[in-house]
Order: C-alpha cells, then sequence, then structure tokens
C-alpha cells in the first residue's frame, strides 16, 4: 500500500469517529443528559380479560310492586354545588322567629284580652271569648275548657285587672298546648341502620320544601342525611329535593323516570342510608289527597316496603295552618293509614289561626314537632310550646 492509500484510509477513521461524536452529542442535548422520556406504552390487555376484571352490577332490588307504578332503579345523586352551605343551629330558632308568629296570631291575644278587661263581665261577653276563640281553630272542647278556667278566675279573684287576665290567659293557653309532650325528632342511628323518617301530606302543604328545611335543620345539628325523592308524580319535585340536598352537601337518592314506583325509590334511599352509615334518611312522598283512597293505600305500601331495610323511626305529617277545619280532617284520615308521629304546620306567617296547634294534637294525639314560619331556607322552627303562647298572649 501507497503513502496516498495510507493517507486515505487514516482521513475516512477520523471523519467516522467525528461523525458517531456529533451523533451522540445531539443524543445528549436532546435527551436531557442522557436520559430518554417516552410515554410508557399500556400494555394490551384482551377484551375477554378485561371484562372479567370489571365488577358485575348488582341486580336490581326487589321490592314490593302491586300496580304502584313503573319500576326503575333509581340513582344516587351526589352533591355537586361548588358551595356547600352550613345552616345555624335550630336551637332557640323559634325565638327568633317570634315577631314573625306574633304578627299573625297577636290578634287573637288581642281580642280576648280587650273584652276580658272589660270588668263586669256580662253573658255576652263571655260568648264574645268563645266566639274569638273558636275563630281561632282552637275547638269546641278546648275552648269550653279555657272558659270555664277563666270565668272561674275571674270570679274568684274578683278582678279583671290587664296584667292579671294577661298571666292568666297565658298560663291556660299554655296548659293546652301541652308543654310535656316529646316534640324531639328521631334521627339518630339505631345499632347498624339509621333513622328512617316519612314525611307525608297533600298538594300545597309545602311538603318537599319542608323535607328540605328540615335536612338543613338536621345538618346544623351535625347529621349525616340522605333524601330520598320518592314524590315520582309531579315532575319538579326530584329536582326540587336534590337542589335543596345540594346546598348543604346531601346526597338525594333519586329516580329520573316520571310515575316510576315510589316505593322502590324509597326503598333505595333506606338503603343507600345503610350502605353509607347515616344517621338519618328524610323521604319525600307523593302529595295525595285524603279522599283518595288508592293513593292511600300506597303510603302503607311505601312504609312496608322501607321496613324491609330499615324500621321506620317517624312519620310527619306536613299541614298547611291556613286549612282550619280542612286540615283536621286531612290529619285524620292521614291517620288511620299510617301511624303519624309529628306534625309540621307550615304557613304559620300568614293567616294562620294558632288554635289549630291544640286542636290537631288533642285530634291525633300526637305533639306539633316544626312549625314553618316563612319562605327562607332556616324558616323551619322546632316548635316551643312557651314561646309560641308568648307570641299570641303577649
Amino acid at each position: 500500500m501507497g503513502p496516498i492509500d495510507e493517507l486515505w484510509e487514516i482521513l475516512t477513521l477520523v471523519t467516522v469517529v467525528a461523525l458517531g461524536g456529533l451523533a451522540v452529542l445531539v443524543a445528549l442535548v436532546r435527551g436531557g443528559g442522557g436520559k430518554t422520556k417516552t410515554a410508557p406504552r399500556p400494555p394490551r390487555v384482551d377484551e375477554k380479560e378485561r371484562a372479567e376484571e370489571l365488577p358485575s352490577p348488582e341486580a336490581p332490588a326487589e321490592v314490593e310492586n302491586r300496580g304502584g307504578g313503573v319500576a326503575v332503579e333509581p340513582e344516587v345523586v351526589e352533591p355537586t354545588a361548588p358551595e356547600v352551605e352550613r345552616p345555624e343551629s335550630a336551637r332557640g330558632r323559634l325565638q327568633r322567629l317570634r315577631a314573625r308568629l306574633a304578627r299573625s296570631n297577636s290578634a287573637i291575644g288581642n281580642a280576648l284580652l280587650a273584652v276580658l278587661s272589660r270588668g263586669g263581665l256580662s253573658e255576652s261577653d263571655w260568648e264574645d271569648v268563645e266566639d274569638t276563640l273558636l275563630a281561632s281553630d282552637l275547638g269546641v272542647e278546648a275552648t269550653e275548657e279555657l272558659v270555664s278556667s277563666l270565668r272561674t278566675q275571674v270570679k274568684v279573684d274578683g278582678t279583671t285587672d290587664p296584667e292579671q287576665v294577661r298571666r292568666w290567659l297565658h298560663d291556660d293557653l299554655l296548659r293546652l298546648v301541652d308543654p310535656t309532650m316529646d316534640r324531639r325528632i328521631a334521627a339518630s342511628r339505631e345499632g347498624d341502620h339509621p333513622a328512617v323518617i316519612l314525611v307525608v301530606g297533600v298538594n300545597g302543604t309545602g311538603k318537599t320544601t319542608t323535607v328540605g328545611k328540615l335536612g338543613r335543620v338536621l345538618v346544623a345539628e351535625d347529621k349525616d342525611v340522605v333524601l330520598g325523592a320518592a314524590d315520582t308524580f309531579r315532575a319538579a319535585a326530584a329536582d326540587q329535593l336534590q337542589t335543596w340536598g345540594e346546598r348543604v352537601g346531601v346526597p338525594t337518592v333519586r329516580s329520573d323516570r316520571e310515575g316510576a314506583d315510589p316505593a322502590s325509590v324509597a326503598f333505595e334511599a333506606a338503603r343507600a342510608g345503610v350502605e353509607m352509615e347515616a344517621d338519618v334518611v328524610l323521604i319525600d312522598t307523593a302529595g295525595r289527597l285524603h279522599t283518595k283512597r288508592g293513593l292511600m293505600d300506597e303510603l302503607g305500601k311505601i312504609k312496608r316496603v322501607v321496613e324491609k331495610v330499615a324500621p321506620v323511626s317517624e312519620v310527619l305529617l306536613v299541614l298547611d295552618a291556613t286549612t282550619g277545619q280542612n286540615g283536621m280532617r286531612q290529619a285524620e284520615e292521614f291517620a288511620r293509614e299510617v301511624d303519624i308521629t309529628g306534625i309540621v304546620l307550615t304557613k304559620m306567617d300568614g293567616t294562620a289561626k294558632g288554635g289549630i296547634v291544640v286542636n290537631v294534637q288533642r285530634k291525633l294525639g300526637v305533639p306539633v314537632k316544626l312549625i314553618g314560619l316563612g319562605e327562607g331556607p332556616d324558616d323551619l322552627a322546632p316548635f316551643d310550646p312557651e314561646a309560641f303562647v308568648s307570641a299570641i298572649v303577649g
């Protein structure tokens, strides 16, 4: 090999080495110090194997359905509101709302005091007292008791001093309202199941709104709550209840199909309460006319189905306080169908007649536990007999 051939080989070798070094340098610059960043490729999974890995859906629960509607699997809707409200404690709420109560009921007390303070009361005056009490929906029996007691005290004391008469009237009304009745809401877990509260009543009484407001009351008392939208016959009822729940971070069990079986929704709500270890499940039932026998029978069915999961702790009847004697007939009909444990009186801030509290308690033998005093979200208050009577008499 001549000198020229040797020189050519040397130049070729140098060129190869230089190109190789350049390639390594480029790789180092692109790779950030020699480490290659590549997205891991997901392992290929055979479709058969994927199907075997996924849990199989549970079969729908067997729910009693005797012609009560279309059985549709309800769903649990978790709250999605961006800001969850924290309601104020309900303790003492009726005291704070006393002014509203007084505006609608103080006319009764004023009318009574105007008559009783006249002095030298005649039979005509006592008849005016009776008429005023009857007009307040106190009821015949309670009116006779109250008038008899007042007449005796006026006769024995021999005075109609306004302040003394006011004290007598206050004490007698408080006795009729009966502060000894247990007005607590059964809303605590018992063993391995939550308390279940059914809320019943006719359309127009504010039943669904009452369920939402009661949910707020319980959340304020640090209770874990589940709502059940078993009013499936009114299109907006489930949406309305879900909105109430979302505002305070409470899940709602509902069906998106109008006319679905209410008992199925109620059953799933109770079961969700068990699975979530909730303290209480509030179930809104469809508003029904107390004169419709089939609808009242369905209410009994809902109660039976729910009790396959957990005992029903409370059945609260929502009554419009402005309906007077018609409301009393509703109450008696509902009481014949299910065991009512408490009354919720709504619209007590309007033209309500406070005597209905005494009347409904005597007719049903159960206490008024809650009263609604406005449209605000926290205008539902635990019933306080002392505050109630003081608002009437002053």
